[in-house]
């Protein structure tokens, strides 16, 4: 069953993902909302920044929780591009984020189902609903579009 609001608010992390892939950054979006209020919003920022944890889950994490002024961000849904890596995943379970929506799996370092399930692990203190496939198609074209662009611009050795 489609849920009209994990679809508008994929729209808005695709947005920021395009804009990232504009700015050379790997086009991945993520919008944190509570209620019906986005409360954090990023795209990654590893290469801007030259900071190894400016993916775009942390950074909206982060910038959700300072919104909020709490660390918890109980009820809050985490709409991402692409399904997060272990460390975002960890920050995400560390959030208690109830409701985790992404668009398409990652098949190096997808922590939501791919390689590892970490977001409802039942052995950790806390577990999040997951759903999977949000405009995976989408998703995953701009992340395939910007790849082969960076093919077709580095050299041939």
């Amino acid at each position: 069953m489609e849920n009209p609001d994990h679809d508008r608010f994929m729209a808005e992390a695709l947005a920021l993902a395009a804009q990232a892939a504009r700015e050379g950054e790997v086009p991945v979006g993520c919008v944190v909302v509570r209620g019906d209020r986005i409360v954090g919003r990023s795209a990654n920022r590893r290469e801007r920044l030259q900071d190894p944890l400016a993916h775009a889950e942390m950074l909206a994490i982060a910038q959700a929780a300072r919104d909020i002024g709490y660390w918890r961000l109980d009820g809050a849904t985490l709409y991402v591009t692409l399904e997060p890596c272990p460390m975002c995943a960890g920050a995400i379970v560390n959030a208690r984020i109830p409701l985790v929506v992404y668009g398409c799996p990652d098949p190096k370092a997808g922590a939501a189902r791919t390689l590892y399930s970490l977001l409802d692990d039942p052995r950790l203190n806390h577990r999040c609903e997951i759903v999977e496939g949000v405009r995976a198609d989408e998703c995953a074209r701009l992340l395939k579009d910007f790849f082969a662009g960076l093919r077709d611009r580095t050299p041939a050795r």
